[in-house]
């Protein structure tokens, strides 16, 4: 599929200063206003004293065009580039109510935030998504924006352009996954829609329940009830990128691809199932982000990612509590809760990424799990924030405090966390014929530390807590908890932490 086919609509760089084929013109900036419209701005501000506060439509005395205003609020210490981002999407919100289907977005530059043009595009075209199940309904073009323009006034206008571009294909891509209800995204339909996308690059699906059981027993005990079903059985799918030249590094990826989360035997009740199709927004990011990676094929960075696809479905054949399951590296794991299934359906995932560093001898490996994991990490780190939590050999480097800084300056935040031994004691086993337990019976939000827990546990039960700092071949490892940044039922995926990953990790 060709990146143009992967944008809402035709986006076009206003390279001559010309409103010729825009039916409005969409401010955000109160200092960005073009210079015949200054005098109209200051007129309605001096009878409407919420014009810098509000949206509003109108007609100009000397533009063709109507004008649609978003303002940035004032800002605050503490606002962000998200403030910027949140105007582009309000502007193109009043864009489809007004019934405009080529409207011209003036771009601004600012001081305070260096990346708010790249992040004011990205607002955009984020507004304008349409879900894949409308389009696959035909919904009728002529209600959406068929063409944006965007000014903006910069010498590196085009790479702007061509990055936001390049980013929204990949968020595109773990869109159309996040918001694929339970039936158009069962694991099998993950499988049909990823093929086509990646023909550039390795994939491999192991669907085959055997080797299922035998070699991912953690994700086959989640997967055992949904087998029974055809159409909901699980896969994991293996995406494997090789440079061109010799790999100076390697970044893999491990995606919690839950297409739908019942809590299984321990059953989500009270209304909170609803939504619940959103479990698989990990997988969802790490597949955009090799989209990303297909689309700028860097020459030296080698990147596999494993999209984990699994319902963790409610019935006769669905794992249940106080099971001991042996997981890929070989340690006897006592269930404790069902409804944490998805440090189950990744971790003998992980495990694998780790026998490829050992095996192969990759070079300066760093290993993701990409999961809406907790409710604790959820109110944790509030609506709109992700956590980051590296092991011991990541955290030398300072890799979240790294990630975190990109994911400021590009609209997706981070909050830092760091595991201490009782993240490690709490996952130990308890009696003789037990290695670990893989959670208490307690939601996440009521237990301590509920969302640094399962990355110990991730760690431990892969094996990888014997490639620590003082192992022979030590190998990085961040668990990224995207609970409160995915984008909450009834709102669109974000795709995050997809553009900070490729800011830290990609671009240079």
């Amino acid at each position: 599929m060709g990146i143009e086919k992967m944008l809402p609509c035709t986006l076009r760089l206003n390279k001559l200063m010309s409103r010729t084929g825009s039916d409005c013109l969409c401010i955000i900036d109160r200092e960005a206003v073009p210079n015949e419209l200054k005098d109209t701005f200051e007129q309605h501000r001096c009878f409407d004293k919420s014009f810098d506060s509000s949206i509003s439509c109108f007609k100009a005395p000397n533009v063709d065009q109507p004008v649609v205003y978003a303002p940035v609020p004032e800002l605050t210490d503490y606002d962000d580039v998200r403030s910027y981002q949140a105007a582009a999407k309000k502007s193109m919100q009043k864009v489809l109510k007004a019934g405009f289907q080529t409207p011209l977005l003036y771009v601004p530059k600012v001081k305070r935030f260096p990346q708010a043009e790249l992040c004011t595009v990205l607002g955009a075209l984020e507004e304008l998504y349409v879900p894949i199940q409308l389009r696959e309904a035909g919904a009728p073009k002529d209600t959406r924006v068929t063409t944006l323009s965007i000014e903006i006034d910069d010498p590196q206008a085009d790479e702007i352009l061509k990055e936001a571009l390049i980013l929204e294909a990949g968020r595109y891509v773990a869109r159309d996954i996040g918001v694929g209800d339970p039936e158009r995204m069962t694991p099998i339909q993950v499988e049909k829609y990823i093929k086509p996308l990646f023909d550039k690059l390795s994939v491999t699906v192991i669907s085959d329940l055997k080797i299922l059981q035998k070699e991912y027993p953690l994700f086959a005990a989640v997967n055992r009830a949904a087998e029974a079903v055809e159409r909901h059985r699980g896969r994991i799918i293996f995406l494997e990128y090789k440079p061109p030249k010799p790999a100076r590094k390697t970044l893999m990826l491990v995606g919690k691809g839950v297409t739908y989360d019942t809590g299984g035997a321990d059953i989500k009740a009270g209304g909170v199932m609803a939504g619940m199709s959103r479990d698989k927004c990990g997988a969802a990011a790490a597949a955009g982000f090799m989209q990303v990676v297909n689309e700028l094929q860097p020459d030296d960075i080698h990147v596999v990612a494993a999209l984990c696809m699994v319902r963790n479905s409610v019935g006769e054949e669905c794992y249940v509590a106080d099971e001991i399951i042996t997981s890929r590296a070989g340690l006897h794991v006592r269930i404790g809760n069902t409804d944490a299934e998805g440090r189950m359906c990744m971790t003998d995932a992980l495990c694998r990424m780790k026998e490829m560093v050992v095996e192969k001898n990759l070079p300066d490996p760093h290993i993701f799990t990409i999961a809406t994991l907790t409710g604790h990490a959820f109110i944790s780190a509030g609506e709109g924030q992700s956590i980051a939590i590296d092991n011991s050999v990541a955290h030398r480097e300072d890799h979240a405090r790294r990630l975190q800084a990109a994911g400021q300056a590009f609209g997706e935040p981070f909050e830092v966390s760091v595991l201490r031994p009782s993240d490690f004691a709490f996952n130990a086993g308890r009696v003789i014929g037990e290695d670990l337990v893989q959670a208490n019976n307690a939601p996440s939000v009521k237990t301590p530390r509920g969302h640094q827990v399962p990355a110990a546990f991730m760690i431990m039960a892969s094996g990888l807590d014997k490639h620590g700092l003082d192992s022979n071949m030590p190998i990085k490892y961040t668990h990224i908890d995207i609970a409160g940044s995915a984008g909450e039922h009834p709102a669109m995926p974000t795709a995050a932490p997809l553009v900070a990953l490729v800011k830290t990790h990609l671009q240079k």
